[in-house]
């Protein structure tokens, strides 16, 4: 089956570069969702248009991309020490992209999920255990069949910490899938003001807690087979 996805969108795994991408627009073309369906948090934080706040006291940003962003997100939020989340784009050249671009790959996006979470290093190991472990970082441009450059395995950080401890847990984690006989990570490893135009970007609000308000939606995440505990 991945086989026969692979030819049908194979177009789609060729990365479109800058100078290609669709132009975008200088704001939202759609209004942001601000209250998080599940948390009840402020999912937009200092980058609200309207009175914008600040996240809590040590909190901290990470950027997860794996595949379709309903599922990533849902297991982020339901991670302890995790604040808020939201579904979004990141990682590519077409500023303010709209999901049908993104799925276009020709916006250089990934779908990806921004994560704001407290408790510092004991709360990202625990989001990049799950991360890992909940979808395939093996498949390059592909998650199951979706198959394109915008369900790409990535994680962008917001700090030099973050990067330090993200590149030790993909190390770790390879580990794991060679002891499984498993294949290698293909996962994008990035600062996020590396990847792409270096910003992200909230999706329609229609995306934000996919899967809660529609428990029975399309997802394709779940346990890969492979388990690691980060040290």
């Amino acid at each position: 089956m991945w086989q026969i996805m692979d030819m049908l969108n194979g177009y789609k795994k060729e990365m479109v570069s800058a100078a290609d991408a669709l132009p975008g627009r200088d704001r939202y073309p759609y209004p942001l969702a601000r209250e998080h369906a599940v948390l009840h948090t402020d999912m937009l934080g200092p980058d609200a248009p309207v009175d914008p706040r600040p996240w809590p006291d040590a909190s901290e940003e990470i950027i997860l991309a794996g595949g379709c962003f309903w599922g990533i997100e849902r297991i982020a939020w339901e991670i302890p020490g995790v604040h808020t989340t939201s579904a979004g784009y990141a990682g590519g050249h077409t500023p303010h992209p709209t999901y049908e671009e993104v799925f276009s790959a020709k916006t250089g996006h990934a779908e990806a999920v921004r994560v704001i979470y407290t408790g510092g290093e004991q709360t990202l190991r625990a989001v990049l255990e799950q991360f890992w472990s909940q979808h395939d970082p093996t498949t390059a441009m592909r998650q199951g069949n979706d198959v394109g450059t915008e369900y790409r395995s990535a994680v962008y950080w917001t700090t030099p910490g973050q990067g330090e401890l993200v590149r030790r847990s993909a190390d770790r984690y390879q580990e794991a899938l060679d002891e499984a006989g498993r294949g290698r990570i293909t996962t994008e490893l990035l600062p996020l003001a590396e990847a792409g135009d270096g910003v992200y970007y909230t999706a329609e609000p229609e995306h934000q807690q996919y899967l809660a308000k529609n428990p029975y939606g399309y997802c394709n995440h779940g346990f890969n087979g492979v388990a690691c505990a980060l040290r």
